[in-house]
């Protein structure tokens, strides 16, 4: 088959880039055309190594040019681009002639349905039903996320298939004829070394009011004053400012470290004895599954969405109430003096891993692309 994937671009380190990278990768492994077909690429590499038969477009739109600008401006560029994204996608799917064409319910979301090339389309969310009204932005900004977030339902409909990642998610959005849930896979080799004693906490993600890393940093406050051998080491792209002043005014600047995003996070995840996640939303977090291939145990605020569908409270990790700082540190310490169950939930995490084989999800979805084409 040959698949078209339309994203926003692939120069970023998040884990919807991560896993588009990964299926790349194997689709043309396994005797498949792929193309990614980018608006913000800016001329600049993959943050994720790809295989060299994947064909990369980038159609210029540079939607992210305007982020950080106001209501206002947005409102007077958005529908422009939105006009000559659409006449360059169409000319382009009309060229390639793709299969498949599948949209990451980026900026090409709207889009994608309408053009006639003769592939079939398929939607994939990496993020909640709630996504839009989970953003915490204010004012007219608010009003938007409000009324994008109806649309949707409109949108989605559009498509000869959904996919969501989690069954929670399937619940939020209604009884949909064409929903079906795939979960994202993970590529990485089990590891059994769990290092037990190694008094280091992890938590990895960009930073970012989604990342929730001001609520971790404030239940690590409570964590510091008992458990003094331990460190919390996050790490990430994006602005640490904020982050780095809180942590210098509650005076924790000795056990919580900040640290650029790395390619080679398995072995920052090996050195480690868990992973905390202080998520706002989610879709499904490849770093929670990632960790877990390492033999990692988690603690997780159950935020939405992702985490009740891959945390077994008590057997692979502990979930605490979304938003309850002091349960955190509770948990978190939990965790720091219970080091036999923390070896108990190693193991349970590894075990976990089967459900989420990349062989096994990838002929998922090749079976549905043989279904539609």
């Amino acid at each position: 088959m040959k698949i078209a994937y339309c994203i926003a671009g692939t120069r970023h380190s998040g884990g919807m880039e991560r896993v588009l990278a990964n299926k790349a990768n194997w689709l043309v492994a396994h005797g498949h055309e792929v193309i990614i077909i980018t608006t913000d690429q800016h001329g600049e590499p993959s943050y994720f190594e790809m295989d060299p038969r994947i064909l990369h477009y980038d159609l210029g739109i540079n939607y992210e040019d305007n982020n950080g600008k106001s209501f206002f401006n947005k409102l007077c560029y958005y529908p422009f681009k939105q006009l000559r994204h659409r006449r360059r996608l169409a000319a382009l799917l009309k060229q390639l002639r793709p299969d498949i064409t599948v949209s990451m319910f980026c900026n090409d979301a709207g889009i994608v349905p309408s053009i006639n090339d003769g592939s079939a389309k398929v939607l994939e969310i990496h993020f909640s039903r709630f996504k839009r009204t989970q953003y915490g932005r204010k004012g007219l900004w608010r009003l938007a996320d409000r009324l994008r977030s109806h649309t949707d339902i409109k949108t989605v409909r559009k498509y000869k298939k959904f996919i969501v990642l989690t069954e929670e998610d399937r619940g939020y959005w209604g009884n949909l004829p064409n929903m079906d849930v795939i979960p994202n896979a993970c590529n990485l080799p089990l590891s059994h070394e769990y290092n037990i004693g190694s008094g280091k906490v992890i938590a990895v993600g960009r930073f970012s009011y989604q990342k929730g890393f001001d609520r971790l940093v404030m239940a690590w406050k409570q964590v510091a004053e008992i458990h003094a051998g331990w460190s919390l080491h996050i790490y990430g792209n994006g602005e640490k400012d904020d982050i780095s002043q809180m942590i210098n005014t509650l005076n924790i600047s000795h056990c919580v470290h900040l640290h650029d995003a790395t390619a080679d996070i398995i072995n920052r995840y090996k050195e480690s004895s868990f992973l905390v996640m202080t998520s706002r939303y989610e879709g499904f977090p490849m770093v929670m599954i990632e960790a877990q291939s390492c033999g990692l145990p988690v603690v997780s605020f159950d935020c939405k969405c992702g985490p009740k569908d891959i945390i077994t409270h008590g057997v692979n990790g502990l979930l605490v109430k979304e938003g309850d700082i002091n349960r955190l540190s509770s948990a978190i310490s939990w965790m720091m003096d219970n080091p036999e169950l923390r070896l108990a939930m190693s193991n349970a995490a590894i075990e976990k891993m089967v459900d989420y084989d990349e062989t096994t999800i990838m002929k998922r979805w090749v079976e549905l692309f043989n279904s539609i084409r």
